[in-house]
């Protein structure tokens, strides 16, 4: 019978010194927790990188005493030590001004000398243009129609009343749209727009308001629909989901923390937002049903598994794995700042697509050229350094997060449509982020909801390049009569 081996007691300074491990480690993490909490208060937002190894040695570089260079020579002294050098100021130079629009209306205004003799013969003029503003006017639209009655025939005769974008309400195409204008692209909640009506002499009250805005939502759902199916044919997405404030009808006072789900067609260069309650994977699941192509994410584990009909291929976001290196760099500057100088390599290959604009095809080229071989030597560090560092210190996290998702991270470099990253839907969320700042909260999951179809129009417009103000009034005014299967002519940026 075999002897059973027991493993020798730890002595007092072996547990000593793994508890100073532990200490330790912690210690790392809250430090580097605490930084990062500095940095998000009071530092700056910008993630620039700038490599320090520029060549150029450091002033407090050791070195040895033989290859030191010798100090520079001083100065000759002058002959004359008492007679002052005379250097010449450089002129200023004027400042020039900004060149007027020349698209602008001019108000001519012609302004004479006074007492001007009649032998007095112009012989020229000058010219001083100043740009002026007048503020939104607002106005009544009359429309008059009269009565007639014919004598041989019964009844009154009387013209139909123009299409009204909603029939029931004395308001315009053109203020209905100035108002979700207001809101969602200048961000004015509505309580600011009533005291801007208010000091031009007209009263509204926010219930009125609210019922416009509700209405106007109402009219629009078709056509949000049909930007939905639009964006959804699409074989390459991007998704993001951002939070919001719901406010609570079950809990007086409280707020109920929803999500805007949203989904950018790159190539098409539409968005949609979807509001949900949660942040679960049902919300991507109910809109991506029956989509199939590439979809490019940040690294949300609610995507890894999506229950849907078509088959999804996942990549994704180079600007997320950058981010976790630069918020590393206090942690370990060099490991940090050699995968940052890598990944900019990577940006400078799409800087030169994006400047050159070139399309899918080149794009894949010059990757597989210039990107691909960078992508192979970042993967090689990625997975020599994993190893080397606690799993738990800002690097060893920037470290794990990238080498999880670079199946998905490199697969750009295979198709020439993808992006390198998420930027151009983050690009989309922060409408939503400034106007939750000022609107603070949604006054229902409805009221979401309808916020989400007016981000969706003002995204979209954004990205095709049209003044939504202008869209929108035209929209308005040509909706009530526009046929249900001609219905995505009036989305925004639809060329005939």
């Amino acid at each position: 019978m075999k002897n059973k081996v027991e493993n020798p007691p730890i002595d007092e300074f072996t547990l000593l010194q793994m508890d100073y491990e532990k200490l330790r480690s912690e210690y790392t993490y809250l430090k580097q927790e605490l930084a990062q909490l500095k940095r998000m208060i009071y530092g700056s937002q910008s993630e620039r990188f700038i490599p320090t190894d520029t060549g150029q040695a450091s002033l407090f570089d050791s070195a040895d005493p033989e290859q030191v260079a010798p100090p520079p020579a001083l100065p000759k002294p002058q002959d004359n030590p008492t007679e002052k050098k005379t250097t010449q100021k450089p002129a200023k130079k004027k400042p020039v001004r900004m060149a007027l629009p020349a698209h602008l209306p001019r108000q001519r205004e012609v302004i004479a000398p006074e007492n001007l003799s009649a032998d007095a013969k112009k012989i020229g003029e000058e010219l001083t243009e100043i740009l002026e503003y007048t503020p939104g006017t607002l106005y009544v639209r009359s429309i008059v129609r009269p009565k007639y009655v014919i004598s041989q025939k019964e009844g009154v005769l009387i013209a139909d009343l123009p299409s009204l974008p909603l029939p029931k309400a004395n308001a315009g195409a053109g203020l209905l749209a100035h108002i979700q204008v207001s809101k969602f692209v200048d961000h004015l909640p509505f309580y600011r727009q009533i005291n801007r009506l208010k000091r031009q002499g007209v009263s509204l009250a926010s219930s009125t308001l609210n019922n416009w805005f509700n209405n106007t939502c109402t009219l629009l759902e078709p056509l949000y629909n049909c930007l939905e199916n639009k964006v959804l044919t699409s074989t390459y997405l991007q998704a993001d989901e951002s939070p919001i404030k719901v406010q609570d009808n079950h809990k007086k006072g409280s707020t109920h923390n929803g999500y805007q789900w949203l989904y950018l067609a790159p190539q098409e260069r539409r968005v949609l937002f979807k509001y949900s309650p949660s942040r679960a994977r049902t919300a991507p699941e109910g809109v991506l049903k029956n989509f199939s192509g590439l979809l490019q994410t940040d690294g949300y584990i609610a995507y890894n598994h999506l229950k849907t009909k078509g088959t999804i291929t996942l990549a994704a976001c180079m600007a997320h794995a950058r981010r976790k290196f630069d918020q590393a760099k206090d942690n370990d500057q060099a490991r940090a700042q050699h995968v940052l100088a890598l990944m900019q390599k990577l940006y400078e290959v799409e800087r030169q697509a994006r400047e050159q604009s070139m399309d899918a095809n080149q794009r894949q080229a010059l990757r597989q050229q210039e990107a691909l071989p960078v992508l192979d030597e970042l993967e090689q560090y990625l997975a020599d350094q994993l190893q080397r560092v606690a799993p738990k210190s800002a690097i060893g996290q920037a470290l794990n997060y990238t080498v999880n998702l670079w199946p998905r991270l490199k697969r750009y470099a295979q198709d020439g449509r993808q992006e390198i990253d998420n930027n151009l839907i983050e690009n989309q969320v922060r409408p939503l982020a400034i106007g939750r700042k000022n609107y603070l909260f949604a006054g229902s999951h409805q009221a979401a909801q309808n916020a989400a179809m007016m981000y969706s129009f003002f995204g979209t417009c954004k990205l095709q390049g049209v003044e939504p103000l202008y869209w929108l009034t035209d929209t308005l005014k040509r909706i009530q009569e526009h046929k249900a299967n001609k219905l995505y002519k009036l989305l925004p940026g639809f060329k005939q």
